[in-house]
């Protein structure tokens, strides 16, 4: 299978002499205007067009199982070239005062095919793990939806399904490409890495010049129950991890997020709540708790309405900023992995 054209070097690009320009053409055509054929790069010559459609692939993905309506939370199933799929979801916010309003698009991307860390309560890794995205794959998730969407998204999430920093070496050559004015042109303040808490990623991070957020899928307050739902917690208990977390907030000088799902009978007691507020105080951090959504064939179950309440105002009245996530897209299976999941119960998925 011949290779992506953004996986390879622009140097094996193999550009007329005379004519680097050309690489800014071909990028703007990728990653500015999101054509899907070399065809369409009609600023080229034929023959250019036809040598490197010989050589490389342009597309990274395609979709094969959109779910949801323009107007509302949208998921795609992407198709890669190896037959393997994986997720984005889209999902559009309306912003600003009835005389001024305007409609916001937030895409969550995967970085993996499956994942591997296990999260109990996830779909993402029932499947098990398969492979990790190419940067041209990941690029291709948002090259493909703002087609779809007809312009590009907002903001990035990279909550999708795997784990974004067990990947770093083929995401952070997406995120130049997404951040850079010569590729996608995003802003970094609205692209957000999560990660499940790869203590040792997370400092390598801090170190990185690019300034993206973090969101720490965080989900217990204490090891004991962490260790139970998030197996990564055995290796990166919580003293590890919020150390590293430390360094990230001192040396971009940013403020982080926890992602915290809550599950019934599991994470939802108010003791988790005040330990929780303990953790986001010494951050700094902002918490977004997540009511479950319910994944079909595991054992756990959304709290109660009144359960959510309580676990939020006792974030409140301890000096921590906390809202509740309503999740959109429930009846499109947008928790992660939910779609791939059935997609490959049903056709299967080529193995890599």
């Amino acid at each position: 299978m011949k290779p992506l054209l953004l996986d390879v070097p622009v140097t094996d690009w193999k550009l007329p002499a005379g004519q680097a320009y050309r690489e800014k053409q071909i990028r703007d055509w990728v990653l500015k205007r999101f054509v899907s054929s070399y065809e369409e790069m009609t600023d080229l010559s034929a023959p250019l067009r036809a040598d490197l459609s010989s050589r490389f692939r342009l597309r990274a993905a395609e979709p094969a199982k959109i779910q949801g309506s323009e107007d509302t939370t949208r998921k795609f199933l992407w198709k890669l070239g190896d037959g393997s799929f994986v997720e984005s979801v889209l999902i559009p916010a309306t912003m600003g005062s009835s005389g001024r309003r305007s409609t916001r698009l937030t895409l969550c991307v995967s970085s993996q095919v499956g994942c591997a860390y296990g999260c109990r309560f996830c779909a993402s890794g029932i499947d098990g793990w398969r492979r990790h995205l190419t940067t041209a794959e990941i690029l291709g998730q948002v090259i493909e939806a703002a087609k779809i969407a007809g312009r590009r998204p907002d903001n990035l999430v990279f909550m999708g399904m795997g784990e974004p920093l067990a990947n770093l070496p083929n995401l952070l050559p997406a995120l130049e490409l997404l951040i850079s004015p010569s590729g996608i042109g995003m802003g970094a303040r609205h692209v957000t890495i999560s990660t499940s808490g790869l203590a040792p990623q997370i400092e390598e991070l801090a170190r990185h010049p690019l300034q993206f957020r973090l969101a720490l899928s965080l989900h217990a307050a204490s090891d004991e129950i962490r260790d139970k739902i998030m197996p990564v917690n055995k290796r990166y208990p919580l003293d590890r991890l919020l150390k590293a977390c430390d360094a990230f907030v001192q040396a971009k000088n940013k403020q982080i997020y926890f992602e915290y799902i809550l599950l019934a009978g599991i994470n939802d007691d108010p003791s988790q709540a005040r330990l929780l507020a303990q953790h986001a105080r010494r951050l700094h951090a902002k918490v977004n708790l997540i009511p479950y959504n319910k994944v079909e064939g595991l054992p756990y179950e959304r709290p109660s309405e009144t359960a959510i309440r309580q676990f939020c105002q006792t974030l409140l009245q301890n000096g921590v900023r906390a809202t509740v996530r309503r999740e959109k897209g429930h009846d499109i299976d947008a928790a992660c992995g939910q779609l791939r999941l059935k997609e490959i119960n049903f056709k299967g998925e080529a193995s890599s």
